[in-house]
């Protein structure tokens, strides 16, 4: 995968093209994420005890992994990532471009 939980990405395909959000979950069974604020989809809802009112409740969908890039906010736009290793240090994730290094929140 070359997304992770947490990472800013953005959408390139699809009807939300152009949108920018941080991963919230990732449903790897079936290659799919989940993103903040992207792809909003309402669900009607009975009551129950978690939430006694009930009603059309608006939350994400998920995506198709393969529709999201990475974001570097060096370049300031989406990019492919690169693994980079250097002598005893960890694996690095870094721009293809840029080569700055993605930070994960």
């Amino acid at each position: 995968m070359h997304v992770r939980k947490g990472d800013t990405v953005v959408v390139i395909a699809g009807k939300e093209k152009g949108k920018r959000g941080r991963v919230l979950r990732m449903v790897i069974k079936s290659n799919r994420l989940v993103v903040e604020r992207v792809n909003m989809v309402k669900r009607h809802t009975k009551p129950t005890q978690r939430s006694p009112q009930g009603g059309i409740i608006e939350k994400e969908g998920s995506l198709e992994i393969s529709n999201v890039s990475l974001w570097c906010g060096k370049c300031g736009a989406a990019r492919r990532s690169r693994i980079e290793e250097k002598a005893g240090q960890k694996k690095q994730r870094s721009c293809a471009k840029c080569g700055g290094a993605f930070e994960t929140t």
